[in-house]
């Protein structure tokens, strides 16, 4: 008899298969898709000088009333390093971004003012002190600005270039090797014999794996056959990670579960989770495999559910969060298995989290559709068999 887990008990083992990567250091302008190994703080302040937020006219407070009339003495532009003095009754026109000049108090917009020969009129009068910013308002010298195990996405860089670093040091890429298994596989684009399908699960879970953020190294289809299906690992020898689909369960012919068991120490285990209640994994010539059920619906879940959590683990990211939604539609939920099942969500005007199932099926096994309609995983507990309009979930992006 296999041991049944619950899904986290399982997740547990797993987890103690790999260990976080060590850090490397990265150009920013490759880093994007990589995860922070150390934190980041700023060089300077940010920003690093005074200056003005508007195009306008540098002024001091004492000349702040309306009608008066000021003489033009100098212009400040945008990387200047000039610091022109003024005196009272003086001002000097100023280009957004440029530095202050030091006898400056406040900037008026040149939409407050009307332009005269030599110089300017005040119309309005702005709040003293206004459309200046100062240095450092944003970030102080030595600031924390993000954390180890940040995702590196657009705005992280952009903020990181600010900050006047031009590397970073990030986790290494996990170098994962991923196969399916199974003799009726043929490759997408050919023709079908009887008994035969086009093969998904490695295009899905390599796709799956280079969005996380894996060196992925393509095993293909390996056969039924044990003694080729062993040779066909051999590639892998130097991944940090194996991940397999198909072969898990009970079959005569589940040749991942033979092999596995037979020569690295398989461990499988029935998971209390709809779809994907066979898993296994064990340590191939030292490097740890991870075997998913072949049914699409039940590989992608089980890549979702435990492979993603292994490169997280690797690259150092915290664990992804479920959040809190409402039913908007009620379904069927098999008993004591926790269901794992692919919805649309939506916010209502109120703000609150709906999620719709992709499929009316939901999320049995063999379906190829469900998921790639869906923007999320929603999770429906053991003991909850029938899921109505309204009831309360957890929910998780499957971005």
């Amino acid at each position: 008899m296999r041991p049944v887990l619950s899904v986290e008990e399982y997740l547990d083992e797993l987890l103690g298969l790999v260990e976080p990567l060590p850090g490397e250091s990265c150009r920013l302008d490759a880093a994007l898709g990589r995860t922070l190994a150390t934190p980041v703080a700023s060089r300077g302040a940010v920003p690093a000088f005074d200056n003005s937020a508007m195009d306008g006219f540098a002024v001091r407070d004492d000349d702040l009333r309306p009608g008066a009339v000021l003489r033009e003495v100098a212009e400040v532009a945008a990387g200047s390093g000039a610091d022109p003095r003024f005196g009272a009754g003086e001002c000097v026109r100023i280009m957004t971004g440029a530095p202050l000049p030091a006898d400056a108090e406040t900037v008026i917009p040149r939409e407050l003012v009307t332009e005269l020969p030599g110089g300017v009129r005040i119309d309005e009068v702005p709040v003293r002190g206004a459309h200046i910013r100062r240095a450092g308002e944003d970030l102080a010298p030595g600031q924390r600005v993000l954390d180890a195990g940040h995702l590196l996405d657009p705005a992280a860089i952009g903020l990181v270039a600010a900050c006047g670093l031009a590397d970073v040091t990030v986790s290494r890429r996990p170098r994962v090797a991923v196969a399916a298994t199974g003799d009726e596989l043929i490759a997408p684009g050919g023709e079908l014999g009887r008994g035969q399908i086009f093969e998904s699960n490695g295009h899905h879970l390599a796709a799956s794996l280079a969005r996380d953020g894996a060196e992925v190294l393509r095993l293909g289809v390996l056969p039924d056959d044990p003694v080729a299906f062993a040779r066909g690992l051999d590639p892998a020898r130097d991944a940090d990670l194996i991940v397999l689909a198909g072969g898990v369960s009970v079959g005569d012919h589940d040749v991942a579960r033979i092999v596995l068991t037979d020569r690295a120490g398989g461990q499988f285990r029935h998971v209390r989770m709809q779809p994907g209640k066979p898993q296994g994994f064990a340590r191939w010539q030292g490097t740890p495999v991870v075997a998913l059920p072949g049914n699409p619906m039940s590989a992608a879940i089980s890549y979702e559910m435990f492979v993603r959590a292994l490169i997280g683990r690797m690259a150092g990211r915290p664990e992804r969060r479920w959040l809190p939604a409402v039913a908007a539609a009620g379904w069927s939920s098999p008993a004591g298995r926790r269901q794992l099942v692919p919805v649309i969500t939506s916010v209502t005007v109120a703000g609150q989290l709906t999620v719709q199932p992709t499929h009316r099926r939901g999320s049995a096994s063999h379906l190829v559709s469900a998921l790639a309609l869906a923007d999320s995983l929603a999770m429906v507990p053991e003991d909850i068999t029938e899921v109505n309009p309204g009831d309360r979930l957890l929910v998780r992006s499957l971005a």
